[in-house]
């Protein structure tokens, strides 16, 4: 019987349960008993915070890294982003990849006014004379790495903080280091 979860990925913690190299790292096996076998579907990286799904099915690792399933992510960028700037991610913007230069997928992009309660304070980007900030939410269903923040610098606001708060039906409802067990994913799809 596989066993999945849904936990809110603090910032400075590694999507992985095992980290080969020297340096001490927070790994997700230091929040929460999982089991064996226990799979991140998907990443964020160590900057990154919010929603992220745990399986030990590895085939439900595959539906959802498919490019059907809607990630939507939040970004607080530095400076006030423009509706212009906006219209620039919906359509498209030329970003490295492996030392390749790709031009991303048509998107949802738009302006954020009011951030739900599950993002919470975070951790503080910066001091208010350092400039103003802004959040926009940016849903995908590509995701290469460091996607959102290679496309917020693309249209000229890059991205301070980085939170996924939706991956297809399943919303971020859960305070950082949360974590819940789940009976499955049924809820990924409409």
């Amino acid at each position: 019987m596989h066993r999945h979860f849904i936990i809110h990925k603090p910032h400075g913690y590694l999507s992985q349960f095992i980290y080969a190299k020297k340096r001490h790292k927070k790994l997700l096996g230091e929040l929460y008993n999982f089991p064996e076998g226990t799979m991140a579907i998907g990443r964020l990286d160590e900057d990154s915070e919010g929603l992220l799904l745990l399986t030990t099915d590895g085939m439900m690792s595959e539906i959802v890294r498919s490019k059907t399933i809607e990630k939507e992510y939040y970004a607080q960028v530095d400076g006030i982003i423009t509706q212009e700037a906006v219209e620039q991610l919906k359509s498209g913007v030329e970003i490295g990849f492996k030392g390749i230069r790709y031009t991303t997928k048509n998107c949802e992009a738009k302006i954020v006014v009011k951030l739900p309660e599950s993002i919470g304070e975070g951790r503080k980007i910066r001091d208010e004379r350092h400039g103003p900030t802004s959040w926009v939410s940016i849903t995908l269903t590509e995701g290469k790495f460091r996607q959102v923040r290679k496309m917020t610098a693309a249209v000229g606001f890059p991205t301070l903080r980085l939170v996924r708060i939706r991956v297809g039906n399943i919303s971020l409802q859960l305070k950082a280091g949360e974590v819940l067990e789940v009976d499955n994913f049924d809820t990924l799809r409409s």
